[in-house]
């Protein structure tokens, strides 16, 4: 059974449209009937005919044919016969003698052998298929004969011109049916060449955009070629003369500059074609558009095309005859608008508009299909078509207009309702054929779809009384195909006793079959199934036997034998004593070739004498005609050394051998046994199985996990998904890792099903102001379930009490159309298959589009502005105005300038959200450049959209306080002064007034007084002379504007007094580096071994080293400056990381940054200095070298 019609959303059409909403409120549709393909049914079903075949509706013949022949072909039960109407009236064939009917069909043939003109039966034909239930109607065919008429003579005088002129020579072809090919060629039969300058034109006319003398010849020729009768007729040929205003010498023509060397005016552009700045073109939906723009001109103008208001559509737009055509193959409502060629040179430009409007003969949204109902049964026509303009919808039955049919008691039971035809409760005799005529004023359609009332007594599809034989404790399906109509009532009945079988151990599907889930003795006996409808009745009867199943009730076991001695293998059975068995045995999957080696009784295999061949998987298999069991076990051949078990235990554990022997039992709905043999474990116990599976529909040949297994388990019940092809295969696995994969068991389908699964991810947005997009994640292969999978969706406006929309689907996409902007809906859904429908989702909320909202914030003001912020206030809308989902109001704001002369900003946008719904709303703008001219507007925004821009607002920001000077860098340019300088800060925040530098003195960890030095705002350095190479100081240097003290840039002074080679520029680094600590060493071990200087040591007059020399090829990395204190991002001073206060050094021993000693040989720490602090010494690089003294 499938459904009719399927269910579409209803437009808006009037009151039609509502009547038919209230019917399909109150009326339920049957699903119409599906015939079987049996071929008995086949030959005695009665059916309305059907058009199969038909010529087109534009028909041109050749009028050089001795036949003409127009098609028309139907099928239909009893077979159709044919009439014609030619021009509207009926067409007696058998009157005309040159005019035959096809046997068995109506075709018509025209001959003219005998004499007769083709243009005599130019003219609209239609055929007429009809039978006893009804007649089909073939298109409306309009033949014409095709012609070539000849070109008018004609005298054409020379066409004189002057060079440089622009020049059209005309064509105007003699119309021909269908419309000639033209070009243009000479009197060799040359094709003018052609080319930016010289092109023909849509109208076939030769466009010159500017005339050179070497155009000058006698035989321009318009040619006309005709496809029908394959002729070419020729225009009488142009003669052109070109003038010239000085002589012309052949010789000095080139390319670059065709008038050689001649004064020639240039002209800017002109249109040749079309005329005018503009014009329109009107082309139909999936027709070629072809625009032409041709400019005359010197220098030749160069054309370019755009549209107005977007792009051209690059996929679909080709250019051709050099730019001057625009070409879009199959046009569609989208390429409507306004196209704008462009022709210039370099005197100037012009513009031609040309306005396109795309109109549509009528096309199919939802073409009727043919309808089989059964008596009292409902059902519906659609006729659904679109085009512009909108077509108008006609129906017919059987090729009368149905407004002008007599009443009959049947037609009580029909009802049109504009687009859509209701049958409710149809009787015996109403079949027909009804037409659908779509027309607008650029074309028609034209659909049969028939209406067959079926009437059938009950027939049995199936073979009579089958013998069936199963297995106890099996699922049982007995059959019983049937048909009928109405659709017949179908009872089982058990040796033609008591009530229906149904409930319980029983199950009838609505195919006929009978499912005994698990067959007994007791269900044996003589089955009777019986269809009955109001035309009689028919039965079937099937006899069940269930049988004992075979079974193996001693398998063959693994065996480990030495070679030479003797194996043997058990296999005893028991079966049904009704069904006798067979026992075979395979050898690694092959038969087993018994030969005078083995022995073979009833119940065992015997191996007399054991070698390295007979190794092996042997399986012992016993088949009835209804089932089979079979075992397996390993044969492992042994050396001699596997008899001593220390030799054998001293082997290395290896992966295991894969299972084998893998069989099926116990099968079920979505679930089946798997049993298998275990392989030889390799010295490792199995600790796991696992079954994996490949089915051969989704993704033949992968194979997937199914399910893991404790390896003390060789059968298993596994869980599966309906309507899938499985095989399955084993792996074990162990301590050193998995087997290999076993061999694949037998195939085993499982039995289809209704989903069990609910589409995920439902979700409903907009993605246009009139539409909703449903869309949601498919069910997996596997989740199907079944054959036919389809979603049901489901729509309503929330919260408007209104009936559910519903569709169903094979996609994973719904649009629905011609929605109010930005309503919420509720959507559910629900996958089905042909066994039944799975569950319903829950409700979800959905939007449909957004629009640009059309109200925009107003009276955007500010208020308390500060130095970095300002509070803002705007006036809001009204949130409907929005037209989607209110996101935030979005200011944009820039920095336009900074009110300190000659300093340069930059002017980038930014935006920053305020989501307020407060009737006053108001918001911080923070994170603004003190000292500055700002500019701001506001917008409202939805997810897609914002709004126009409110009024813009210009305001400044009071001054700050600066930002930290871009440098601040410390050099030691002698033993007794420190030298500063410094750089303006890159904000200044406000007018510099200028800089203020605070510094104390460091002694060990404490600090001495702060002093304190201004500068004014040109000053950027300063000399500190020292009391003591040794002093060592900390700075702090700020800005200063008139608000107050800007950002603090921290910096210490070096750390080594000898700086007379050292000048340096940047912040320090966290340790000495490596070649301080050479020098240091090389020092220390001068002094404690009194060693003599070595020749490169320099010896500086205060008793210092320098190693300058030594570290001259220091690595650049070696040379690199501590790293020192930077300032923090909430302005406030940050310590440096490096001092060597912080280590514990104190300020008596002190190191230059090359290594060299300044001071006290040795540093000797206090005692209370010291204790309680050898760890964090330990970790200063200084006290690891004095250690090593």
């Amino acid at each position: 059974m499938r459904p009719v019609g399927g269910r579409e959303m209803l437009g808006k059409v009037g009151p039609a449209a509502l009547t038919l909403l209230s019917l399909l409120l109150l009326w339920q549709e049957a699903a119409a009937i599906e015939v079987p393909l049996d071929p008995k049914i086949q030959q005695d079903l009665k059916q309305p005919p059907t058009i199969i075949k038909q010529s087109v509706k534009d028909y041109i013949v050749d009028p050089r044919d001795n036949t003409i022949i127009i098609e028309c072909e139907a099928k239909g039960n009893p077979v159709p016969t044919f009439s014609w109407r030619r021009n509207g009236r009926m067409f007696n064939t058998g009157k005309d003698p040159r005019v035959t009917m096809r046997k068995r069909s109506g075709t018509l043939e025209v001959g003219f052998r005998s004499g007769g003109r083709p243009e005599d039966y130019e003219g609209e034909y239609q055929c007429f298929a009809t039978n006893e239930l009804g007649v089909a109607l073939s298109n409306k065919i309009l033949l014409r004969v095709s012609k070539a008429p000849l070109w008018p003579k004609e005298v054409l005088a020379p066409v004189l011109v002057t060079e440089g002129s622009p020049l059209v020579l005309p064509c105007n072809p003699p119309p021909g049916l269908p419309p000639p090919l033209i070009f243009w060629m000479d009197s060799n039969m040359t094709p003018i060449h052609q080319d930016r300058r010289v092109s023909m034109g849509l109208n076939g006319d030769l466009y010159f955009s500017n005339v050179l003398v070497q155009d000058a010849q006698n035989d321009y020729s318009c040619n006309a070629r005709f496809q029908f009768t394959y002729t070419i007729q020729q225009k009488n040929p142009f003669t052109l003369k070109v003038q010239t205003t000085e002589p012309y010498n052949d010789t000095s023509y080139n390319a670059s500059d065709p008038f050689g060397g001649r004064k020639v005016a240039e002209t800017p552009p002109t249109f040749q074609s079309p005329e005018g700045s503009g014009s329109s073109k009107m082309v139909l939906r999936d027709e070629q558009l072809l625009l032409e723009c041709i400019a005359a001109g010197l220098p030749t103008p160069s054309i370019k095309w755009f549209k107005r208001g977007g792009d051209l559509p690059a996929q679909k737009v080709k250019f051709e005859n050099f730019n001057k055509t625009l070409k879009i193959l199959s046009v569609s409502e989208e390429d409507a608008g306004e196209y704008v060629c462009m022709a210039d040179n370099r005197l100037g430009s012009i513009r031609h508009s040309i306005d396109v409007q795309v109109k549509a003969a009528p096309y199919w949204l939802d073409k009727p299909t043919n309808l089989v109902l059964a008596p009292e049964e409902n059902g519906r026509l659609v006729c659904r078509a679109n085009g512009n303009p909108k077509p108008n919808i006609q129906w017919l039955m059987n090729g009368v207009p149905i407004n002008k049919i007599t009443e009959t008691p049947t037609s009580a039971n029909r009802e049109v309702l504009g687009d859509t035809i209701m049958f409710r409760g149809v009787q015996i005799g109403s079949s027909a054929v009804y037409q659908c005529n779509a027309s607008n004023q650029h074309g028609y359609l034209l659909a049969n779809a028939f209406v067959s009332v079926l009437d059938m007594a009950p027939r049995m599809l199936g073979p009579k009384n089958q013998l069936i034989k199963v297995i106890m404790n099996n699922r049982t399906f007995l059959n019983c195909p049937f048909f009928g109509s109405p659709l017949p009532e179908l009872r089982w009945f058990k040796n033609g006793q008591g009530s229906g079988l149904d409930g319980g151990q029983y199950r009838v599907y609505v195919n006929g079959t009978l499912e005994i889930k698990h067959a007994r003795k007791e269900d044996e006996g003589i089955y009777t199934c019986v269809a009955n409808n109001m035309l009689g009745n028919a039965e079937n009867q099937v006899q069940l036997e269930v049988k004992e199943p075979t079974r193996i009730i001693q398998a063959p076991t693994h065996q480990s034998v030495l070679r030479g001695s003797k194996a043997s293998f058990h296999c005893k059975v028991v079966s049904d004593p009704s069904l006798p068995t067979k026992v075979t045995w395979t050898k690694d999957g092959e038969r087993l070739d018994l030969g005078w080696r083995l022995k073979k009784d009833e119940e065992s295999l015997t191996i007399p004498s054991v070698s390295e061949n007979d190794e092996g998987i042997y399986t012992c298999t016993v088949k009835s005609e209804i089932d089979q069991d079979s075992a397996s076990a390993r044969l492992t051949v042994l050396e001699d050394a596997f008899l001593n078990p220390s030799v054998f235990s001293a082997l290395p554990p290896d992966r295991p051998d894969p299972p084998i022997d893998l069989d099926l039992s116990d099968p079920s709905a979505r679930s089946v046994r798997l049993t298998w043999i275990p392989g030889n474990d390799r010295r490792s116990p199995v600790t796991e199985f696992l079954v994996q599976f490949e089915e051969n529909r989704w993704e033949p040949g992968r194979w997937q996990d199914l399910s893991s297994f404790r390896g003390d388990l060789n059968s298993v019940i596994l869980q599966l998904a309906p309507n899938v092809n499985y095989q399955f295969r084993v792996i074990a696995i162990n301590s050193v890792g998995p087997s290999q994969p076993s061999q694949p068991s037998p195939r085993y389908k499982t039995t289809a099903a209704p989903p069990d699964v609910i589409p995920r991810d439902l979700r409903g947005w907009g993605s246009d102001k009139d539409n909703m997009e449903i869309t949601w994640e498919p069910l997996r292969d596997l989740e199907k379930n079944g054959p036919n999978l389809q979603y049901n969706l489901w729509w309503r406006r929330k919260d408007s009490g209104d009936d559910w929309t519903n569709v169903t689907t094979s996609d994973t996409k719904f649009v629905v159309r011609y929605t109010e902007t930005y309503v919420p809906y509720e959507i559910k859904i629900q996958a089905r298959n042909e066994l039944g429908s799975g569950p319903e989702s829950n409700i979800v909320i959905g939007y449909s589009g957004e629009d640009k909202p059309t109200d925009s914030p107003s009276e955007l003001r500010v208020s308390k502005v500060g130095s970095t912020r300002a509070n803002i206030h705007w006036k809001p809308v009204d949130l409907s105005s929005v037209q989607g989902e209110f996101k935030e109001y979005r200011l944009y704001y820039w920095r336009e300038s900074s009110l300190v002369p000659g300093l340069m900003v930059t002017t980038e946008k930014k935006t920053t959200g305020f989501y307020t719904t407060v009737p006053e709303p108001s918001g911080i703008l923070k994170d603004l450049v003190p000292y500055s001219k700002y500019k701001m507007f506001m917008v409202v925004a939805n997810s897609r959209f914002e709004s126009l821009p409110s009024n813009n607002v210009e305001f400044t920001t009071a001054e700050g306080v600066p930002d930290a000077p871009r440098f601040f860098r410390i050099n030691r340019r002698s033993l007794d002064s420190l030298y500063l300088e410094w750089d303006k800060p890159l904000e200044p925040n406000g007018i510099l007034i200028g800089y203020q530098l605070v510094y104390q003195r460091v002694n060990g960890s404490r600090l001495g007084p702060q002093q304190i030095e201004t500068f004014r705002p040109n000053v950027t350095d300063f000399i500190l002379r020292l009391p003591d190479r040794s002093a060592r100081y900390k700075f702090n240097l700020s800005a200063l504007t008139q608000v107050g003290t800007g950002e603090v840039y921290a910096e210490e002074s070096p750390h080594f007094t000898n700086e007379a080679h050292i000048d340096q520029r940047s912040r320090g680094g966290k340790y000495p580096s490596p070649g301080f600590l050479t020098g240091f060493t090389k020092y220390l071990v001068r002094d404690k071994k009194d060693l003599p200087l070595d020749p490169v040591d320099q010896k500086d007059q205060d008793g210092s080293f320098d190693y300058q020399n030594e570290n001259e090829n220091s690595s650049d990395e070696d040379n690199k400056p501590l790293q020192g204190s930077q300032t923090s991002l909430d302005g406030n001073v940050k310590e440096s990381d490096d001092s060597l206060v912080d280590y514990g050094e104190g300020g008596d021993g002190q190191f230059n940054e090359d290594g060299s000693f300044i001071g006290q040989y040795t540093v000797k720490k206090d005692k209370d200095e010291t204790e309680g602090n050898e760890s964090s010494e330990a970790t200063s690089p200084v006290n690891a070298i004095y250690s090593l003294a």
